[in-house]
């Protein structure tokens, strides 16, 4: 009833407006000229104002060259979306030559709103809201010229030459391009996908028909192939509706004279794909991606025809655009609502059968399904709801048949009602559908029961573990995951019919008990299920299937300490409670709202490193001291009692409630009346942090930081109860306990293949639009993904393959939903990298914020101990070794590296460098790039050993931690673990002072081989130092790089060669620090390297040169010609340590590796641009008026500064210099800083018309004097080369002016004291300064 008052009031206003608005069209609108993007912005301003009742114009972004994208919304409530109201569009010019559509959506827009058309306008845009966009390629139509009418003179593609038709998604084929160069359709494809738009009209030139999807086809045949969407029919429809009514397009023969003679298109229409195959085209991305019907509409043979010919065309195509527009009215339409709240279910899916398309509601609930007249069976599929179908729904001719559904939400009730109504029906039809229990019929068998029920101390709990694994082996395997405080085993039996295996497509579940020690109830259910599940197998079908199907872990007790304190009947004490340390276990993991501060404890940690080693979907974690189920999040952001939302929240009461509703007392809802008589949770679950917050609780963190979805579940009031008690315990919990197993095969599962060797992907995404949590692949590319019933796009993406997404319908069982993604690669030619430029927007917030709190003084550590990763350093790797250690992390990861050779060694041994990326092997100019390299000398292996474990570290928590996978994604890090193989084969273990492998197979210390970057210069090198310098330093454009070398514990910084004064010292000296502070004795500043037991150095860090003065080093190089700052970090007095040290050592320096990998993103990130944001390459920063950064192809730089102001130059051949200062922190993020360069208009200091006035006034004397040809000449060949000279003499004096303005000396900063006699006079980064 509120929304027939709502329309009833808007046919008033309509009604009002044709009356006292209605101005006519003669002289209203002006068809004799085209209005360029001025006039056209003009005359939409203009109407939007006049008619502001009933238009609202804005833009959904910008062109290239910064052109509004104008759309005209026109409506009875501009602005203001109304429930139930269908969206239609309207977009022109896509291409820019392309123009008569241009032309009539601003004269349909002026007719609109002028009251043009009378009552059937008044009846369109009471019942529609209508959008019109004239332009999407402003840009182009600016360089199109009128007249042309074959699109040879340009301006068909956008600013940066692409094809706005060419360059969206496609389901077919990857479409390669740059968002950079297409804002047009980046800003398009937002608007589609944040709009319900119901039917589009997209407007070209070049013929006259009416094109429908698809566009293109799977094997992109040229033409003549029909590539047919589900909804052909619809489509055929929609084309001939406008086809029909236009005079030309009707007759099915443009008759355009570029065409063949025999091209004819039947009705006017045709299939996008059987006239001419077009990949990346918009209209099949609107239906695939927005819910929209679009078609294509060739409006004139001549694509930019004399202005002469446009009322023609207005009057050849004014009917159909209006009876395409007031098609969005037929099918079906309707709301879906939530019977409790009353309010409408967004995103429920409306699904046809026989039609594999769906499309899904708006936010009201609101919905538009577009069907020919007919019967359909239409089911309803709503998250959190059971769905249903609605049989033969009759769809008529005409207006829409209208279907309203009501749900009762999945755990509040069981029956859900709809009502259909169509247009010849005066009542309503009532479907009602009864939920049925999952739970089998059970008393046709007979099962086997345990047989005693008492208390198990550990010794008695060890003692049954070990006698069901004796006499069950080929269904069970006892292993533990750690050790208590009191080094207990933390003992889990698996229960599976392959135990010890995970077997491809089969889910991992896990019961966890007793964590809190007192809390005894689980303990003694899970060993009770544990005898009930052994004694079942192969005689109960139910527990037979649920082994066969599900690899099943069952821990009895996390704090097996905490229980050996504790004492039969304690009801609610706390004796017991946490572990040996006294913490409780419940609240010591990483938590997503609050700093956890007490340290972890080992079973925190082995039940940690457990979850990340298994892939598990489902757990249930056992307590006792009330009875409910508990369910994410546990905690919110302000620490109140507060319903706290996960993203599966729809998941997580399923899942709950499939527990709960097999408890009799515990689904009733009223626990422990004694203990709290007003506690009430309906249906004996609840939301964690609406009954009381739990900050670092295990269950969010299974959530959050693994595949697993966990709830905790509350046994009973009495913690621990008597032993006579526990026989009810079972007979009450056992049916939950086993159809909570079942749980973990509903949703979705399958695998990710690889298209070219059809192996698993390891570590793929899969996403649920709408739903904003992610899980990941297992090692085999399997994957399991819990979802309730309802309608799903499932999106499947990994590091270096084309995603796909899937339209899914989840029923009670899980559906197989496999996908096979091809390389990117695959579309590549021959074999170049790909450049991806990021723009600064990739520094997100989330991610400065996660930065900022790395550096904090617990940041770092914090994020170590939610990382457990026991890499176990026992050994060395020689060669063979290290290779096959690279290969094997390469082939485990794949997505996230890539290994190449930089070269080779004297005895032909592989210097390997792994690059560790989300995009490995792509370049990402706006990305920071770090490097780590050990073994330059063979004899110090530690660092290879360091590196190794690095490299593993971090590949093993991508995608599990948070802030590992985020730096990850952010940075480029390239690891060269041996520059110098042959010298490390022949090294000796132990040998802590020994010089034997310290230099390379010909003798040379490579650490004094880095001479220059001439061809004559590196010739003379060794070839391991050219492959460095080539293929690393020289090619690769690194922001900081790391060097680990042995024999001392500090760290040094430029130079090693003997300087006086290092220009940028202060921030040298500041990366230096940083590694040392994070190491826990290098800051000390006491090496007590028995060679020199009184050596001080202070903070650990000293100039190279101070500690061991060299030449031609590769730490110089890299400053000098790699404008790279590095360090070179000694991680100890033995050179070639005992390998059982190793563990210490990485211990000693993962902090500190780590605190590198967050140090490259700080300092200066930036661009130079010139005023059209076109990037100057190659264009000079001058840092504090000394230090000179070149910026990248892509106008790039990134520079790493000490704390503190710093003044920034920008210089650049033929533009203005542009000056700013910026502060940086030791502790936030890089700034971000984009500085827009102007051109420089004077030429030898003058103006450059003044300049090139006088040049004109000296040829033409020349021309006048030529009786004296041979003095004119010689005058102007010394006049060029004078004006040469002026030109170079005046910029090399204004950059020392810029460099010296705060100093009052024109002395230049770029000598060098130490200049190498075979260095080139090529500008440095660092420099040294007199």
């Amino acid at each position: 009833m509120r929304l027939n008052m709502a329309s009833s009031l808007t046919v008033c206003a309509v009604a009002l407006w044709w009356a006292a608005g209605g101005a006519a069209l003669d002289g209203g609108i002006d068809t004799s000229r085209y209005y360029h993007y001025e006039e056209m912005t003009e005359l939409l301003k203009g109407l939007a104002e006049a008619h502001s009742a009933h238009a609202r114009l804005f833009s959904i972004g910008r062109s290239v060259e910064n052109r509004s994208l104008w759309v005209m919304e026109i409506s009875a409530t501009p602005g203001v979306e109304v429930a139930g109201k269908p969206k239609f569009k309207y977009v022109g010019n896509m291409h820019g030559d392309e123009t008569v559509s241009r032309q009539l959506l601003l004269y349909l827009t002026q007719y609109l709103l002028q009251g043009g058309g009378g009552e059937r306008v008044g009846r369109l845009l009471n019942t529609t809201d209508v959008y019109i966009m004239p332009s999407l390629n402003p840009d182009g139509f600016e360089r199109a010229v009128e007249g042309d009418c074959t699109g040879t003179q340009g301006g068909r593609r956008n600013a940066k030459g692409k094809d706005l038709n060419r360059s969206f998604s496609d389901q077919f084929s990857r479409v390669e391009v740059d968002e950079a160069d297409v804002p047009e359709v980046v800003a398009m494809e937002k608007w589609i996908q944040e709009n319900k738009f119901v039917i589009s009209g997209n407007l070209h030139g070049g013929s006259v028909v009416a094109s429908y999807p698809y566009d293109d086809s799977k094997d992109h045949v040229s033409a003549g192939y029909d590539s047919k969407s589900p909804d052909d029919e619809v489509f055929r429809y929609l084309a001939k509706t406008y086809a029909s009514r236009h005079p030309v397009m009707k007759t099915g023969t443009p008759h355009c004279s570029e065409d063949p003679l025999e091209e004819t298109f039947p009705d006017g229409i045709t299939n996008g794909a059987m006239w001419y195959d077009v990949p990346g085209g918009m209209q099949d991305y609107n239906y695939l991606h927005g819910d929209c019907f679009e078609i294509t509409l060739e409006l004139s043979c001549c694509k930019y025809p004399l202005a002469s010919e446009l009322s023609k065309e207005w009057n050849n195509n004014l009917d159909s655009l209006l009876s395409l527009m007031e098609q969005v009215h037929i099918g079906v339409a309707g709301f879906v609502t939530d019977a409790v709240l009353g309010l409408g279910i967004s995103n429920a899916a409306i699904v046809v059968a026989g039609i594999d398309h769906n499309i899904t509601t708006g936010k009201f609930g609101d919905f538009h399904r577009l069907l020919m007249p007919g019967s359909y069976n239409i089911t309803v599929v709503a998250q959190g709801y059971m769905p249903y179908i609605i049989l033969d729904v009759e769809v008529l001719e005409g207006p829409a048949t209208q279907i309203n559904f009501t749900f009762q939400p999945l755990v509040a009730a069981d029956n859900y009602t709809s009502e259909t109504v169509t247009p010849t029906m005066a009542s309503t039809t009532e479907f009602k559908i009864q939920n049925v229990s999952e739970m089998e019929d059970v008393d046709q068998f007979k099962t086997i029961e345990p047989e005693s029920f008492r208390h198990h101390n550990y010794i008695d709990m060890e003692i049954l573990l070990r006698k069901y694994v004796t006499e069950y082996p080929a269904i069970t395997k006892l292993y533990t995951i750690g050790k208590s405080v009191e080094q207990r085993n933390l003992y889990v039996m698996e229960i599976s019919d392959n135990p010890g295996i995970h077997e491809m497509g089969e889910p991992e579940f896990k019961y966890i008990g007793n964590m809190h020690g007192n809390e005894v109830v689980g303990r003694e259910l899970l060993l009770n299920l544990i005898e009930y599940l052994c004694n079942n197998y192969g005689t109960y079908p139910e527990v037979t299937s649920l082994i066969n199907k599900t690899r099943i872990h069952i821990m009895p007790s996390m704090n097996p300490d905490g229980y050996e304190i504790s004492r039969e009947g304690d009801m609610d004490g706390v004796v017991g409670r946490n572990n040996s340390n006294n913490f409780d276990l419940n609240r010591n993991f990483p938590d997503q709202f609050f700093k956890i501060t007490d340290p972890r404890q080992p079973e925190t940690l082995a039940v940690m490193d457990w979850m990340n080693e298994i892939p598990f979907v489902l757990s249930a974690n056992l307590h006792g001291g009330s009875l409910v189920v508990n369910y994410p999040f546990d905690d919110d952001p302000d620490g109140t009692e507060m319903y706290s939302r996960s993203p599966d929240d729809a998941v997580f009461r399923q899942l709950a409630l499939s527990f709960a509703k097999e408890n009799g007392p515990m689904f009733e809802g009223h626990p422990c009346k004694k203990l709290y008589p007003g506690e009430y949770f309906p249906h004996g679950i609840t939301n964690g942090a609406n009954w009381y917050n739990v900050p670092g609780g295990m269950q969010d963190w299974n959530y959050l930081h693994t595949n697993c979805f966990e709830v905790t579940i509350e046994l009973g009031c009495f913690k621990f109860p008597y032993a006579k008690d526990l026989p009810d315990y079972w007979r009450q919990n056992k049916k939950s306990l086993l159809q909570f197993i079942k749980q973990v095969h509903r949703g979705i599962k399958g695998f990710v293949i690889d298209a070219t060797n059809g192996k698993g992907i390891f570590n793929a995404t899969i996403t649920v639009a709408e739903v904003n949590h992610p899980v990941r692949s297992a090692k085999d590319g399997d994957y399991w993904r819990l979802l309730v019933p309802g309608a799903y796009k499932i999106t499947a993406s990994a590091r270096g393959y084309v995603p796909m997404t899937r339209n899914v319908t989840v029923g009670e069982e899980a559906v197989e939903v496999n996908f096979t993604l091809s390389l990117v690669a695959d579309d590549h030619n021959g074999g170049l990298d790909q450049v991806l430029d990021k723009t600064s927007t990739d520094y997100r917030p989330e991610f400065e914020k996660l930065i900022k709190s790395l550096s904090m003084k617990d940041g770092l550590h914090d994020l170590i101990l939610s990382a457990p990763v026991d890499l176990n350093l026992y050994r060395y790797h020689d060669y063979k070794d290290l290779s096959e250690a690279l290969l094997g992390l390469h082939r485990n990861y794949p997505a996230i590296t890539k290994l190449n050779s930089l070269g080779q060694s004297v005895e032909v041994r592989q210097i390997w460098a792994l690059e560790i990326s989300d995009r490995p092997g792509i370049k990402e100019p706006a990305e920071p790039k770090i490097k780590f390299i050990a073994g330059v000398h063979g004899n110090t292996p530690v660092g290879t050993e360091l590196l190794l474990a690095f490299a593993e570290f971090l590949c093993i928590l991508f995608g599990k931690n948070q802030a590992v996978t985020k730096l990850i994604e952010e940075t480029k890090i390239v690891i060269v673990p041996s520059v110098n193989p042959d010298g490390r084969e022949i090294a000796q273990e132990g040998q802590c002072m020994s010089k034997v492998g310290q230099t390379n197979a010909h003798g040379k210390d490579l650490d004094t081989d880095f001479t220059g970057i001439s061809s004559d210069l590196l010739a003379k090198t060794q070839p391991e130092t050219r492959g460095i310098v080539k293929n690393l330093i020289l090619n690769q454009g690194f922001t900081l790089s790391v060097v680990l070398d042995g024999g001392s514990l500090l760290t040094t910084y430029p130079y090693d060669k003997p300087v006086q004064t290092v220009e940028n010292e202060e921030t040298l000296r500041y990366l230096a620090n940083v590694y040392s502070n994070n190491h826990p004795k290098m800051h000390l500043g006491h090496p007590g390297c028995p060679n020199n037991t009184d050596e001080s150095i202070p903070g650990g860090v000293a100039r190279g040169a101070q500690w061991h003065s060299h030449m031609y080093s590769m730490k110089d190089f890299s400053v000098t010609h790699g404008h790279c700052p590095e360090i070179t970090v000694y991680t100890g007095c033995c050179k070639f340590p005992q390998a059982k040290e190793l563990a210490a050592i990485w211990k000693d320096n993962k902090k500190s590796l780590l605190g590198m990998l967050v140090e490259v993103h700080k300092g200066l990130h930036g661009k130079i641009t010139d005023h059209d944001g076109n990037p100057i390459p190659k264009a000079d920063i001058i840092l504090n008026e000394g230090i000179k950064v070149p910026t990248s192809e892509a106008g790039y730089f990134h520079v790493l500064l000490a704390p503190g102001s710093h003044y920034i130059d920008a210089l650049a051949e033929g533009y203005q210099h542009q000056r700013k200062q910026v502060v940086i922190l030791s502790d936030e993020a890089a700034r971000t800083l984009v500085i827009v360069v102007e051109l420089d208009n004077k030429l030898f200091g003058l103006p450059r018309e003044l300049v090139v006035t006088a040049a004109g006034a000296g040829l033409s004397a020349v021309i006048v004097t030529v009786c004296i040809v041979w003095c004119v000449c010689s005058f102007k060949s010394n006049h060029q080369k004078d004006g040469f000279h002026r030109l170079r003499q005046h910029r090399d004096e204004y950059e020392d002016e810029i460099r010296m303005m705060s100093m009052g000396s024109k002395k230049s900063l770029l000598s060098n004291e130490f200049q190498d006699e075979t260095d080139t006079d090529e500008d440095t980064l660092y420099v040294n300064k007199h």
